[in-house]
């Protein structure tokens, strides 16, 4: 009995190593994945009212725990028995990621026409800045879950050789990280004017190190967020780029004399402009017909 026990404790062990040398091999190789998922994501969680900008980040984060719980079980059932399918939905996901990167890149350089004599502030009611708030979290949810499934996949592929046990701790352990790791930062981002009001608060004299700080987080916020957001679209358009890159070998090859950045680049927005081709084609197609 006694020796069945240690037996038990010895495997236990083995598996625990495993488990910690392969969650080192899994989150280095999702680190590019969550840097992108980062800024994508504090892009996203910007724009709201003070007030509501924790809410709303505790939103989504809660959409992004619900979105692992469904990707998680069916990424472990889909790599046992139907490999194929995980790519075919990495590419259908990197479509959509492409399609909102190029959909602000054509925003930019074509930006939407407005009545140049309405310079008045247009008064929004509190149930249209709530339809609003729910429109954003559901677009945040949903860029999340295609990120997620990017993780998730990137992490099974270190472990695929490895005993069910390992792959269902190692996948989940990177996935608890990414949620709680990337949502805390954009959180600590998206307070950092309130922080900086904070500290003004604490000295009015505008030498002291509290006020100096304080107004440069408060300055530096909205930089951060523009920064961000030119960091998201490009990071949206180099994940769909490398999902394409990595898994269709003809584009591995026609393009394998280019930097792969620049590379996944070009694939991520060829593919965003094509999508938004269709999509704009679609949508005139629609009005014409109603």
């Amino acid at each position: 009995m006694a020796s069945g026990f240690f037996a038990l404790l010895d495997d236990v062990a083995v598996l625990m190593d495993d488990v910690a040398a392969m969650g080192k091999i899994a989150t280095k190789k999702t680190a590019g994945i969550l840097g992108d998922d980062l800024a994508v994501n504090a892009e996203k969680a910007s724009g709201f009212l003070s007030s509501r900008e924790i809410p709303v980040l505790w939103a989504i984060t809660k959409g992004s725990f619900l979105n692992k719980l469904i990707i998680l079980p069916f990424a472990f059932l889909l790599s046992a028995f139907f490999p194929m399918a995980i790519i075919v939905l990495l590419l259908i996901g990197g479509i959509y990621l492409a399609y909102e990167g190029a959909e602000k890149v054509y925003e930019y350089f074509v930006p939407h026409k407005h009545s140049k004599s309405n310079t008045e502030i247009e008064i929004v009611s509190k149930e249209e800045v709530l339809v609003q708030e729910r429109k954003k979290i559901k677009s945040a949810i949903v860029t999340d879950f295609i990120l997620s499934v990017e993780i998730i996949i990137i992490a099974l592929g270190t472990v695929v050789e490895k005993s069910i046990p390992v792959q269902v701790i190692v996948v989940s352990m990177v996935a608890i990280i990414a949620t709680v790791g990337v949502y805390g930062i954009v959180a600590i981002i998206v307070r950092m004017d309130d922080f900086g009001y904070k500290l003004i608060s604490l000295n009015h004299n505008e030498k002291s190190l509290p006020h100096r700080v304080g107004s440069f987080l408060v300055y530096a916020l909205p930089q951060v967020i523009k920064l961000l957001t030119v960091v998201g679209t490009l990071a949206m358009t180099l994940v769909a780029g490398g999902i394409y890159v990595h898994n269709i070998q003809y584009l591995h090859d026609l393009l394998h004399g280019i930097p792969s950045l620049l590379a996944e680049f070009i694939v991520g927005l060829t593919v965003g402009l094509i999508a938004l081709l269709f999509v704009k084609a679609f949508k005139k197609l629609v009005k014409s017909n109603g």
